[in-house]
């Protein structure tokens, strides 16, 4: 997960959200402007990149629904690996 908090925003994010994932800390915006998903306000849109381990992005889910991201996250995922793009440990 990318965010455009600063690295102590984030942690406390994780931390009340017990979150098991890594968060890359991007005040500055850098890879946000690299991956296109800045608005007009400069606040980063929730867009979700698959990227498959070669590093090539596979899809770009620009619909994601806060209520239901996870689920549909997961969903993704499955779908990706039932078409061999991706593997499940």
């Amino acid at each position: 997960m990318v965010s455009v908090d600063d690295a102590e925003t984030n942690k406390r994010f994780a931390t009340e959200h017990e979150a098991d994932f890594p968060i890359l800390s991007d005040p500055e915006k850098t890879v946000a402007t690299s991956y296109g998903v800045l608005g007009m306000t400069r606040m980063a849109r929730r867009w979700t990149f698959y990227i498959g381990a070669d590093g090539k992005i596979l899809l770009i889910d620009k619909a994601v629904r806060a209520a239901n991201a996870g689920e549909d996250l997961a969903a993704k995922l499955a779908e990706l690996a039932g078409k061999g793009l991706i593997k499940r440990k």
